[in-house]
């Protein structure tokens, strides 16, 4: 069996970037926490904030793997491009995906009533995992080699 690709680490730049990219996704968390404790905060300024923190966990993510994206909200398009290049994504975050709704573009619609305390739960989870990758100084592990194919 081969061996992975030979680990590369981020440039600083990308590491700076990264950084910057969680202190605000951590800021989005405390004000997903402090609108959480107010029980007449409507559910599209709560659910914003969890989606900005998975938001920009999954960013950080994708810049410490040297991974390109677009300017976007959508976290299914963001967790796909992270594993569509075999990166590994949490299982919690990569079903994250349910919070794009709540992204500023789509504040405006009637949705379905959040599920606040999961949403919290998940931004902290992304925004653990951001900060392990960092942490770790490397880029993001890549997924073991695909079964696909085989019976």
């Amino acid at each position: 069996m081969a061996d992975p690709a030979p680990e590369q680490r981020p440039t600083p730049e990308q590491r700076e970037y990264a950084e910057l990219l969680l202190e605000r996704a951590k800021s989005d968390l405390g004000a997903l926490r402090v609108l959480m404790a107010d029980e007449g905060m409507l559910d599209d300024v709560v659910g914003f904030h969890a989606q900005q923190a998975v938001e920009k966990a999954l960013k950080v993510a994708l810049v410490l793997a040297d991974i390109e994206f677009p300017r976007s909200h959508d976290l299914r398009e963001l967790a796909d491009i992270y594993v569509d290049n075999g990166l590994v994504v949490p299982e919690s975050i990569e079903e994250a995906r349910w919070l794009t709704p709540w992204a500023a573009q789509l504040r405006y619609e009637m949705l379905e009533p959040l599920d606040r305390d999961a949403a919290v739960s998940v931004a902290a989870d992304a925004i653990e995992w951001a900060s392990a990758l960092l942490a770790d100084r490397s880029s993001p592990k890549l997924r073991p080699e695909s079964t696909e194919g085989s019976a």
